[in-house]
């Protein structure tokens, strides 16, 4: 702990502590306490990066799929409007099952009747299947005692009875 660092000559290892700065030659002993430490950044930096990619390549697969959702509301309703909403959780979670929302006349977000699709499945050119869907009145959020019009075996247990 006491060998000096590196002369200033050295750039920025001259600005670092003593501890911290480069070694002109190992302390005393092994020198398995930094083989350990060394091993052990390595793992973690390992750990770090196929946690990172493996979380980018997921999020790439939801986008790719929320992309893929609201094509289908498009091309189910006729209409290409930009304000679609998609929720990731009403039909769960930890499922690839989203529900798509999009107004069925020109207006605002919710300012006109909506129509909501559950759609889900394998995106075949750039869609996905609609298995259901619903139908909400103006300026109502999305609860269960304002759908109606419900049809399809995707809306079965989310639509008043």
């Amino acid at each position: 702990m006491s060998e000096q660092p590196r002369t200033a000559t050295d750039g920025v290892w001259a600005m670092l502590p003593a501890w911290l700065a480069p070694r002109e030659r190992e302390q005393r002993g092994t020198g398995q306490l930094r083989l350990i430490e060394t091993t052990l950044l390595i793992i973690v930096a390992l750990f770090l990066a196929t946690a990172t990619v493996a979380d980018v390549v997921r999020q790439r697969g939801v986008n790719v799929r929320l992309t893929a959702d609201v094509a289908t509301w498009r091309h189910y309703t006729g209409h290409d409007y930009l304000n679609v909403s998609v929720d990731q959780l009403l039909l769960g979670e930890s499922t690839t099952h989203e529900v798509v929302c999009g107004n069925t006349s020109p207006g605002g977000p919710g300012e006109r009747t909506q129509l909501c699709l559950a759609v889900w499945g394998p995106i075949v050119d750039g869609r996905r299947t609609v298995h259901g869907g619903w139908y909400l009145p103006p300026r109502t959020p999305d609860l269960r005692a304002v759908r109606y019009g419900c049809f399809g075996p995707g809306s079965r247990g989310i639509c008043p009875t």
